[in-house]
């Protein structure tokens, strides 16, 4: 039997047992969900390293698969749960043990995306990850700007939901079958005669997952959700709702629908540089951190659509490669914002002299912004480079060169950061920025891993080896 199979037990459970613990004791439930999410994460890395065997159940309610791709997947949404759990530690949250139970949620259906073998379980999975983040934004009930930016959510999420479903009732409506073996026969040998069907349904599929990765159009409500939301759940959505919504489109594009490759290129290149402009475009006018890293979280997911524009293992291996290094960066900064705003204002005007006041802070807001902008040695150039020759491998070099052009203009509003940690004067009337020892620790591995994945490119190679 498998070690995988006990391993996705453990981690089906797990949201279970943090919420029952948590009836009893708050702290241990925060210690299980905390210890098993980072002992799992230590398996699954154990064993994808030391080799395994791909494995497939079939029965004739479910089919479930673990290969190297749903592995990668698995990791990095445990890894993202570690962090944001770690973060949700600066914040006085009340019923913790829900909280954390309905992050956790949220990996499980992540998990379950990566390993469905048909529609049904895949939309189950993609609803699962997504409905928690709905009660997660408007946690703080004390908060006006929370319950505003919950409700748009809520809003805009059951209509992109109703737009998906149509989407995917038209992709059965075509293969007649949920299962993505029919649904790949069906488009392989019926195209021509039914294509117009088939095409609408990957139109309403790509609506509505563009809500979930903040594609344009469909990114407007990123900046409220981002600025009212927890600072933690912020940063959880922005990594984990996206690895979730681009995990769902792999597993689609890769393989039942893997016919139709230049029809998404088309669609994917399209999306891919209108939101990379208006993500850009957007974060140039702003003064508040938490909205500037909405609509840099907006420029991101154009960035890595580019990966799936390119060929199957290059394009699957580059988009998972970029995520484990935006999240690295991502999470980086958003503790540093975290730590800023305990004792000041979420703005540029905040991190006036920080420099001075706290230069270990300073250089790690450097090294978070140059890592999204894209800027060598640091983690978010290679993985730029990396998406950018999956697209090139396919000779789409329009796009590359628009998105290379646009990373120049990102790293005009990314120096506004550095700008005003190093350059701008201290304002006297600030409050000092205190750091306890637990968020240096957090902050120096992440800063290492930020630095780390930038000049060791073979962790691309080992991506790309085992995600396929």
């Amino acid at each position: 039997m498998s070690p995988f199979i006990a391993l996705d037990c453990v981690f089906i459970l797990l949201p279970f047992a943090v919420l029952a613990f948590g009836l009893f004791s708050k702290k241990i439930s925060v210690f299980l969900a905390n210890s098993c999410s980072a002992v799992l994460f230590l398996l699954y890395a154990g064993f994808s390293i030391c080799g395994f065997e791909s494995w497939n159940l079939n029965a004739s309610f479910i089919t479930w698969s673990v290969n190297g791709f749903g592995i990668l997947i698995r990791e990095l949404l445990l890894l993202s749960f570690f962090f944001a759990s770690v973060l949700s530690n600066n914040y006085d949250l009340k019923s913790k043990p829900e909280f954390l139970g309905a992050m956790l949620f949220v990996a499980v259906g992540g998990m379950l995306v990566a390993s469905a073998g048909e529609l049904l379980s895949l939309f189950i999975g993609l609803e699962l990850a997504t409905m928690p983040m709905y009660f997660l934004v408007a946690w703080n009930k004390s908060s006006a700007r929370g319950s505003e930016a919950a409700l748009k959510y809520v809003l805009m999420g059951s209509i992109a939901t109703a737009v998906l479903l149509f989407g995917l009732s038209y992709l059965y409506g075509f293969a007649g079958s949920l299962f993505y073996e029919d649904i790949y026969n069906a488009v392989r040998n019926t195209y021509e005669t039914d294509a117009k069907l088939l095409l609408t349904a990957v139109v309403f599929i790509v609506m509505g997952v563009g809500f979930k990765l903040t594609l344009f159009p469909f990114h407007t409500w990123a900046p409220d959700v981002y600025e009212g939301a927890p600072t933690p759940i912020t940063a959880y959505l922005s990594v984990s709702s996206k690895a979730v919504a681009l995990v769902f489109l792999s597993v689609l594009i890769y393989y039942p629908l893997s016919d139709l490759g230049f029809v998404f290129r088309i669609i994917f290149s399209a999306l891919a540089m209108a939101t990379i402009f208006i993500g850009n475009l957007g974060a140039l006018k702003q003064s508040r951190l938490r909205r500037f890293m909405a609509y840099s979280s907006i420029a991101q997911a154009g960035y890595i659509l580019i990966g799936l524009c390119g060929s199957e293992r290059l394009g699957i291996s580059s988009f998972v490669y970029y995520l484990f290094l935006y999240a690295f960066s991502n999470y980086l900064m958003f503790f540093l914002i975290s730590i800023i705003g305990k004792s000041r204002p979420e703005s540029f005007d905040s991190l006036a002299g920080l420099s001075k006041q706290s230069p270990l802070l300073a250089v790690l807001f450097a090294i978070s912004a140059f890592s999204l902008a894209g800027i060598p040695p640091l983690a978010g150039f290679i993985g730029k480079w990396m998406v950018f020759a999956s697209a090139a491998s396919v000779g789409n070099y329009l796009l590359v060169g628009f998105a290379a052009i646009n990373s120049v203009i990102a790293l005009y509003y990314y120096l506004q950061i550095v700008k005003a940690a190093w350059v701008s004067d201290a304002n006297e009337n600030l409050p000092p920025v205190e750091v306890c020892l637990w968020h240096k620790i957090i902050l120096a591995v992440l800063g290492f891993c930020v630095l780390f994945c930038g000049i060791a490119p073979w962790l691309h190679t080992y991506i790309y080896s085992l995600a396929w």
